[in-house]
């Protein structure tokens, strides 16, 4: 299944080798599957596939150049290194392999190579002789011990002639390959509840008080605990997003509409409780009929405070495991441990919304997380990324709590 592939960000690197028409096809793949797909070529693979063709499939600009004055002002090496979910270098040669395990950078694709956190892997491409070399296996092993992923070559005859092993492996074998990298399965069984976006508390009939929050980090983090291998109910507020697949979503309007959603999906069985919803403090104490007229030059609106969501789930008897956040503008670790603190919350992740490079509206976010016993910065990275990460902290914090019973 590719499904994990979805709205994934991919950094295809093609280097010199004949098997660089299989890159073609598999761009359709990863796109066929929802990915967003960047190419980027060695001056070797422009010899056996033209960024023409590359561009033409992905939709895309294809970049060839490290120092290219016109990519470096749009999408640079860096901030293109920093879109990225994964770079697969696909084919990877014995030359290329040999530069990435040595952490040599001469080049865009090497470059950007080092200056990711995104997942990494190569399928190498070469003839059978120089796939069997010491030297090359030894390269193997060095990117196995850096973390990176091998997408191991299969057996056959070679454009050379020769027949055994190098043949890079098929495009749909590939796209899988790429998938899999995404199906963590570290919360295989556990039931995630998530709410998102912001709620809207209505005036009158045609106009509500709301805020800025467009659900994506919730969003994103429902598509990470379904990778995960969670069984995940979103509860959203007024979003325009599509709902992520295998994810049940249910949508509300206003924080007691949320609260009673919460509550009941909670009820029904909950391991991970998730609050990104950037919920309302106050409504108005009523809702006008009709639509409130011109009454001069000020107009008096009285607001009653709105529960508190996460805290209500949190301070209930034989609550889930609960994660909020913390969006402020000031003091951020100081709100963010102390939310952590009366709120009986298990983990928070606070980050700074009066920065306009992340938060609310941006694909990018930057967070601190806290629990009792620890912390974890999370550097600017696009949401989904960050996503992964809060679920791996989230993941790995529910192996150690004894307080909580799985429902699973």
């Amino acid at each position: 299944m590719l499904a994990t592939l979805r709205q994934k960000r991919v950094i295809l690197g093609v280097s010199g080798g004949i098997a660089a028409y299989k890159s073609a096809d598999l761009v359709r793949r990863l796109q066929d599957a929802g990915a967003d797909v960047h190419v980027v070529m060695t001056a070797a693979a422009q010899q056996f596939i033209t960024p023409l063709t590359m561009q033409a499939l992905s939709g895309n600009p294809v970049h060839t150049e490290l120092l290219d004055p016109a990519a470096e002002a749009g999408m640079g090496h860096i901030q293109l290194a920093r879109w990225a979910d994964v770079v697969l270098i696909a084919p990877a040669s014995a030359d290329v392999i040999a530069r990435l395990a040595h952490g040599v950078a001469n080049d865009l694709l090497t470059t950007l190579w080092l200056a990711t956190r995104a997942k990494r892997a190569v399928a190498p491409a070469m003839n059978q002789q120089m796939w069997a070399a010491q030297i090359t296996q030894d390269n193997i092993a060095t990117l196995e011990q850096q973390g990176v992923n091998v997408f191991y070559p299969a057996s056959g005859s070679q454009a050379c002639g020769d027949v055994g092993m190098g043949r890079m492996l098929e495009a749909t074998e590939l796209a899988q390959c790429c998938a899999d990298l995404f199906a963590t399965q570290v919360l295989t069984g556990k039931r995630v509840v998530i709410t998102a976006g912001p709620t809207q508390e209505n005036l009158d009939p045609v106009r509500y008080i709301t805020n800025h929050s467009s659900g994506k980090m919730g969003f994103c983090l429902a598509e990470a605990c379904i990778e995960a291998g969670a069984q995940v109910t979103l509860i959203s507020g007024p979003v325009h997003l599509p709902t992520p697949e295998r994810v049940q979503r249910i949508k509300v309007i206003s924080a007691l509409d949320m609260l009673v959603a919460s509550q009941k999906a909670v009820a029904e069985g909950c391991d991970l409780f998730i609050a990104t919803a950037a919920v309302a403090d106050y409504r108005p104490a009523s809702i006008a009929e009709q639509k409130i007229k011109k009454q001069g030059d000020n107009i008096f609106i009285e607001l009653v405070k709105n529960p508190d969501i996460v805290a209500t789930i949190a301070q209930a008897p034989n609550k889930p495991f609960v994660l909020g956040f913390a969006a402020e503008t000031e003091r951020v670790e100081e709100y963010a441990r102390h939310k952590l603190s009366s709120k009986n919350l298990d983990i928070i992740a606070c980050n700074d919304v009066s920065r306009t490079d992340i938060g609310f509206q941006s694909d990018d976010n930057a967070m601190t997380v806290f629990w009792r016993e620890g912390m974890l910065k999370l550097e600017k990275a696009p949401k989904s990324q960050i996503a992964r990460q809060l679920v791996a902290v989230c993941a790995q914090q529910l192996l150690t709590d004894t307080n909580h019973e799985i429902t699973s």
